[in-house]
């Protein structure tokens, strides 16, 4: 099985990437299924139904989250529904929405959030435990959004050679470390973005600039130009679930002038 993860999707200039190179993707590399962390896909933070729907029509299977899911309450009742889109598996019981589906049969894919700088959420090493217990056989993708290098990398060491892949975002910063850890664990600390390459993390830079200079806080503006489209391509092992290989894609596409 070959994989595609998308790291987070900033604004139109992100989904209009992903809209122009995910079929290609598809079709060049012979993927099997295609993940993306969408949490960022409108104007730079939540997601709408319009925008989940867009980017699953652009060739993407599955769409994670993070800590911004709840940006627009418009989500609330589309994340109850059948649609391929998860919350956060380790937030408490009772939220909209569920944290992990099973894919064709073939995969588990779940979605945790780190407690380390980014919030007070239910423990994802424990959670992690319980879930294990219910899917002891399906191979098991993880999109771990966290902000901590070190809660990402003892996430991963936790559950080697028990799931298939632990991959972080959240930073929008992608890492050089993607590895195959000995138990057969695919990991990386980050995938990145896929937003403008000239910004801060996605957003303006100008307008980031004046948070800093200033500390008034204000909604920030997605940035323009080349957008830079991070992601981590993993190959699975039919039998056993254990990864085989795992490398990173990333690609430059040009902005057209409407991408805002």
């Amino acid at each position: 099985m070959r994989i595609l993860l998308i790291g987070d999707i900033i604004g139109k200039p992100g989904r209009k990437a992903v809209r122009r190179l995910v079929p290609g993707l598809r079709q060049q590399y012979g993927l099997d299924v295609v993940i993306a962390n969408g949490e960022n896909a409108a104007s730079g933070l939540g997601i709408t139904p319009d925008c989940a729907e867009e980017l699953l029509a652009s060739g993407i299977d599955v769409i994670t989250s993070g800590n911004h899911i709840w940006e627009y309450k418009e989500i609330f009742p589309y994340l109850n529904s059948d649609h391929p889109i998860l919350r956060p598996l380790n937030y408490p019981k009772g939220v909209p929405g569920r944290g992990c589906l099973v894919w064709k049969e073939k995969l588990l894919i779940v979605n945790l959030i780190g407690r380390v700088f980014i919030g007070n959420f239910d423990c994802p090493f424990r959670t992690m435990d319980r879930l294990l217990a219910e899917y002891p056989r399906l191979p098991i993708v993880i999109d771990f959004h966290a902000e901590a290098t070190s809660e990402k990398m003892a996430l991963g060491w936790y559950l080697d050679g028990r799931v298939s892949a632990v991959l972080g975002t959240h930073t929008h910063v992608g890492t050089v470390d993607a590895r195959i850890l000995p138990g057969g664990t695919a990991y990386i600390t980050d995938l990145g973005m896929v937003g403008p390459r000239q910004s801060v993390i996605g957003d303006d830079i100008n307008a980031v600039l004046q948070r800093f200079l200033t500390q008034m806080h204000h909604r920030l503006t997605v940035g323009r130009g080349t957008v830079i489209f991070n992601s981590v391509m993993v190959d699975l092992d039919d039998a056993s679930g254990k990864a085989k290989a795992i490398r990173r894609l990333d690609i430059e596409a040009e902005a057209a002038p409407d991408e805002s």
